[in-house]
């Protein structure tokens, strides 16, 4: 199966209206939803990943799912850094990346009464930090919190070989998110177990890559792929997994590497090619519209 990573969500555009500036392409960008009808009416995102870089827009305490808003500053700062927790998760990180933090105040008074709640999350990050005392967009907001993160190599990501049903169901999850014209079902992914080696990538329990090494042909090929979420791109798990493939590639005794990338993935194709591969092929499978690279590379050194 080829490795087709999905392209990053739609950031949006502005109304037919007012016309804004064409997206960048020369970076990864990618906007993060709440679900807060404040960011549609306004026209702005809870989180915008930018590279290696996220940024968090100012969060206040209201509870996205039902749209209220507690009376009490020190409940507000817990649900504003839930809400935060939840964009920095669906951006790849947490809160252990985060470098700066601001907090907005209309009254100052009510600051000191959240410390112990923002020492619980910062305390041994250790932020930058500006409290500001100003006016917020409605009366009943009492704080309001703004992060920016770095993303950086993951720790404590661990690799395994994907066996069992829920093993092999985290890695059916994984291979149709990031493959989805390819889409595998339970039984597919059963049986391409018992011929292939399928490895999951999980951080803190939670799947966020997969990875496939195919057994060498007859001339001595081994098909290496690795796939990581489009939410946790760009923090070394793809190179956590390639690594590992091509160790197990080369206790196989491979003479030559191959890896098939979608036509389209700017991101997989610079991964591969970065890596020493040329490319072999254009290819369009049976009953697909799409076009797939096919790239190959002598040996299986790093």
């Amino acid at each position: 199966m080829t490795d087709r990573p999905a392209p990053d969500p739609d950031p949006g555009s502005a109304p037919d209206r007012l016309p804004g500036p064409a997206p960048r392409t020369d970076v990864p960008r990618r906007a993060v939803s709440s679900g807060s009808t404040f960011e549609e009416r306004i026209g702005y995102a809870r989180a915008v990943v930018d590279g290696d870089r996220v940024h968090v827009s100012g969060t206040t305490g209201y509870d996205y799912a039902t749209m209220t808003i507690s009376d009490d500053v020190v409940t507000q700062a817990e649900q504003c850094l839930r809400n935060i927790g939840t964009a920095l998760a669906e951006a790849g990180c947490g809160f252990e990346d985060v470098v700066r933090v601001r907090y907005l105040l209309p009254a100052r008074e009510d600051f000191e009464p959240c410390w112990p709640v923002l020492r619980a999350v910062f305390g041994r990050v250790r932020p930058a930090a500006t409290m500001m005392v100003c006016g917020l967009a409605d009366p009943r907001m009492r704080i309001e919190i703004e992060v920016d993160a770095r993303r950086g190599p993951v720790r404590e990501l661990r690799l395994v070989p994907a066996s069992g049903d829920t093993g092999l169901e985290q890695w059916r999850a994984v291979h149709n998110t990031v493959v989805p014209s390819a889409a595998l079902t339970p039984a597919e992914v059963r049986e391409r177990a018992e011929r292939y080696r399928l490895v999951n990538a999980t951080l803190g329990g939670v799947p966020v890559g997969c990875s496939t090494v195919r057994p060498p042909t007859p001339d001595g090929v081994v098909t290496v792929i690795a796939r990581t979420l489009p939410t946790h791109r760009g923090r070394g798990i793809g190179q956590a997994l390639w690594a590992d493939g091509l160790a197990h590639a080369r206790g196989l005794s491979a003479r030559e590497i191959r890896t098939v990338v979608a036509a389209g993935s700017a991101d997989g194709l610079r991964f591969a090619l970065a890596r020493g591969f040329t490319e072999s092929e254009r290819f369009v499978p049976s009953g697909e519209r799409a076009e797939w690279v096919d790239l190959r590379r002598t040996g299986a050194a790093p």
